[in-house]
C-alpha cells in the first residue's frame, strides 16, 4: 500500500503515490470500493479497469543453499487515466502502468531495487486475465492456476520464482471490502495469498543463486480511500513459524493520531481469515533510522501474540526517481512468543536519509 495527498499527478509514480481523492474524468466515473462486492475467481486475481487504482504486491524471505537470506520485492501498480475521449490508438494513455522490484541482500549489506514507468501502448505493460499474466516490459508474473511464476530483469539482479500457494487466499476486512476511512467508498477490495512457497533464483552481479523461501502476495482495487488528513501507514505481513500468519496496518493523521479504521487480519493453521480492528492490537516504534521507524512492538492482547518486528538492514528506502515521494519497504524479522519474517512498508514519511 502506498499512500499521499492527491494532486492532479503528472506521472504514474506521483498517481500512485498520492492517493486518489476525486474521481476520474468529466465524462467517466470509476466504480467505488463498496460492501457486497460479488467476488468472482480466478477473474479477480486480474484487472479491473472499472476502478481508478490497482496493484499486485509481492514480496518474500528467501534462504540459498549456505543459508544467506535474501528479501525480494516484485510490484505492479495500474493508475486509471480515462477521461471519457474514444481513442483507438495503441499508444492512447488509458491506463498508466508502473513497477517495482528491489533486493535486500542481508549478508552483503546492500538493498538494491529499480522502478519503471509505461503506458500499455502495444502490448508494453498490462494486466490480463485472458493472458493470465500481469506484466512491465520484461518484468512480469505468470499465472498457472494458483501458481505464480515471477521473472524481472534488471542491471544488477535478476528475480526467477516460481510461487506456489501453501494456503488458500484470504479476503480481508469486514463484508468484503477494507475500510480505510470513513465515508462511502473510501474502502479497497483486498486480497492476499498469505504464505507462497518461493523457489527459484536471484541473480546478483552475474551469479545466481538457488534460493528457497516464502512469499506474501497483495491485490487491491479501489477508486478513492484515504480521507483528507491521513498522512501514511504502517503496514507489516508476518509470517510466523508456527503455521499462522498476520496482517497489520495503522493510517496516521497529519496530528500523528492513529485512524480508527486501522486493521488486520489474523490467518490461523487451517488458512481462516478472522478479522482485526483497531482495538486489537498495538504498533509502537521503538527505533529510528532517520524519520523511519525500523524496530518496533506489536501486541495483539486477543490472540496473546507480543512481536518484536526489526528491520534486516536499516536502509530499506526506495527513493522515488521520477517526482514521486520516497517510501520505505523491506524485509523483516520478528521474535518475542513466535518467531517468523515477513515485510514491512512505511509511507507518507519521505525522509531522505543516508544509507
Amino acid at each position: 500500500m502506498l499512500t499521499g495527498r492527491n494532486r492532479a499527478a503528472r506521472s504514474a509514480m506521483v498517481a500512485l503515490l498520492v492517493w486518489p481523492l476525486v474521481i476520474g474524468g468529466a465524462d467517466f466515473v470509476y466504480r467505488q470500493a463498496l460492501p457486497g462486492y460479488h467476488y468472482q475467481f480466478p477473474r479477480d486475481h486480474f484487472e479491473h479497469p472499472a476502478f481508478r487504482t490497482e496493484w499486485w504486491y509481492y514480496t518474500g524471505n528467501v534462504l540459498d543453499p549456505t543459508g544467506r537470506r535474501f528479501g525480494f520485492e516484485l510490484v505492479f501498480f495500474r493508475v486509471g487515466e480515462r477521461n471519457g475521449e474514444t481513442n483507438r490508438s495503441a499508444w492512447s494513455v488509458q491506463d498508466l502502468y508502473l513497477a517495482h522490484t528491489a533486493v535486500t541482500d542481508v549478508a552483503g549489506r546492500r538493498f538494491r531495487y529499480h522502478e519503471r514507468l509505461n503506458r500499455s501502448g502495444p502490448g508494453i505493460a498490462g494486466a490480463s486475465f485472458l493472458k493470465q499474466r500481469v506484466w512491465n516490459g520484461n518484468w512480469q508474473v505468470r499465472w498457472k492456476g494458483e501458481d505464480q511464476t515471477l521473472d524481472a530483469v534488471t542491471d544488477d539482479f535478476r528475480l526467477r520464482l516460481a510461487l506456489h500457494p501453501v494456503k488458500p487466499f484470504v479476503i480481508h476486512g469486514e463484508n468484503g471490502v477494507s475500510q480505510k476511512a470513513e465515508g462511502s467508498g473510501r474502502a479497497s477490495y483486498y486480497v492476499s495469498f498469505p504464505r507462497l512457497e518461493a523457489t527459484g533464483e536471484i541473480t546478483l552481479d552475474g551469479t545466481a543463486r538457488t534460493v528457497h523461501g516464502s512469499a506474501w502476495m497483495d491485490h487491491e482495487w479501489f477508486t478513492e480511500e484515504l480521507a483528507p488528513g491521513e498522512a501514511g501507514w504502517d503496514w507489516f505481513s508476518i509470517q510466523l513459524d508456527n503455521g499462522t500468519e498476520l496482517m497489520l496496518y495503522q493510517l496516521r493523521h497529519t496530528d500523528g493520531s492513529i485512524d480508527p479504521y486501522s486493521s488486520g487480519t489474523f490467518v490461523d493453521r487451517q488458512g481462516v481469515a478472522h478479522h482485526l480492528r483497531r482495538g486489537d492490537f498495538t504498533l509502537e516504534p521503538l527505533e529510528r533510522w532517520g524519520k523511519y521507524p525500523i524496530r518496533w512492538a506489536i501486541r495483539v492482547p486477543p490472540l496473546g501474540i507480543q512481536l518484536n518486528c526489526n528491520a534486516v538492514l536499516n536502509g530499506q528506502e526506495l527513493r522515488g526517481r521520477k517526482g514521486g515521494p520516497s517510501y520505505w519497504e523491506g524485509a523483516v524479522t520478528y521474535s518475542g512468543t513466535q518467531h517468523g519474517v515477513g515485510y514491512l512498508e512505511m509511507t507518507g514519511y519521505d525522509a531522505r536519509v543516508q544509507l
